[in-house]
């Protein structure tokens, strides 16, 4: 990606020199998800383009030089299905990663896909190889989970994962969830497996919701169809006049923001995941909307090593019972990437993926 608003090329790279404890990955699947388009749109600051995207990332680990272990020290070999985690440096020196313990917003966060230059090297997933650098956390995709369903969850399960610690739910509780892509439906599939007494999705298209329900929504609201008015009453009729439990942004829109402050019953919690970009201001009445409902609001940001395993510990239990392969909805090899992106702009699929080896 050589700069914003401008097509994706397709460059040739030297295989780098592996130092010890480094490896190279031969790249299974990489996706392309919504901080992708916002790469493309030129939304995100400080990305030293030009960059390889592709932060999320699986495959087979192709050479390996030294020893290598994952983050319980077994031994990773040549041949190994492996996923990576995406944030490869934090300083482990500052106030987020000590005292304040938001490694997060760590200012030396470094993430494949996203804050490396391509002179730098291969990080990037949207590559047929890419460089695993010495220490990096790596873990070995669990027997019967396939590379469709690591990357089909992708970075959204590891987003979910974070948003279901932040929302601290309670068994039983009434979950709606805001947003029916990637990081919704994982958030419902999560919400429903945590002991949610019903999961409520909203969003759109109808496609979307359907696979939602899938994934474990007890019911959908189309926002195409009903008024916000009457997604209201639809949730204070599920709940006996009391609102969600909990209530989960993850459709980056600043109205949705609004919408779900009204959802949110009185001393609920209200998770805002979705707004990685900044999509304008809402208007908010701190009384009416907060102080007097008594609502608490967590903001979820990124994810971390603990998020990563944790998801892999999803995928292994559950790859049978929850879709995620479904998710990943099409499939485009370099020479389409710009198709991808404009699909995935466009919001037509859930997901679009990225098989660096296809010719299509």
């Amino acid at each position: 990606m050589p700069a914003p608003h401008v097509p994706v090329e397709i460059r040739e790279f030297i295989e780098p020199e592996l130092p010890p404890g480094g490896a190279l990955l031969r790249t299974a699947l990489s996706e392309v998800c919504g901080t992708d388009v916002h790469l493309w749109h030129g939304r995100l600051s400080g990305v030293p383009y030009p960059i390889i995207p592709g932060h999320v990332s699986t495959g087979t680990l192709e050479a390996v030089r030294g020893t290598l272990t994952d983050a319980e020290g077994r031994h990773l070999h040549e041949g190994d299905r492996v996923a990576f985690f995406d944030v490869h440096r934090t300083c482990g020196r500052c106030l987020a990663c000590t005292a304040h313990r938001t490694p997060t917003r760590c200012p030396s966060r470094r993430v494949y896909g996203i804050t490396d230059s391509a002179a730098d090297g291969l990080f990037g997933g949207w590559a047929q190889k890419v460089y695993l650098e010495p220490g990096v956390v790596i873990a070995r995709l669990p027997d019967g989970v396939s590379f469709e369903s690591y990357i089909g969850g992708g970075c959204g399960l590891l987003t979910a994962v974070h948003i279901i610690e932040r929302a601290r739910l309670t068994l039983g509780d009434t979950v709606v969830v805001q947003g029916a892509g990637a990081v919704g439906m994982s958030a419902a599939a999560l919400a429903r497996k945590s002991g949610a007494g019903q999961v409520v999705v909203v969003g759109a298209p109808q496609s979307r919701l359907d696979l939602a329900k899938q994934m474990g929504a007890d019911v959908v609201m189309n926002i195409d169809a009903t008024p916000p008015a009457e997604r209201l009453a639809r949730v204070l009729d599920l709940t006996g006049g009391i609102g969600a439990d909990v209530v989960i942004e993850a459709a980056g829109s600043a109205r949705a923001f609004e919408e779900g402050l009204a959802l949110a019953r009185n001393g609920g919690a209200y998770v805002i995941a979705g707004h990685y970009t900044n999509v304008g201001d809402s208007t908010v009445n701190a009384h009416e909307h907060i102080n007097r409902k008594h609502l608490d609001i967590r903001g979820c940001w990124g994810s971390e090593v603990g998020h990563f395993l944790r998801a892999i510990e999803v995928l292994a239990r559950y790859h049978d019972e929850i879709p995620w392969h479904l998710i990943g909805a099409r499939t485009f090899g370099l020479g389409q990437i710009n198709d991808a992106l404009s699909i995935a702009a466009s919001m037509a699929v859930p997901k679009a993926l990225v098989d660096p080896w296809s010719d299509a």
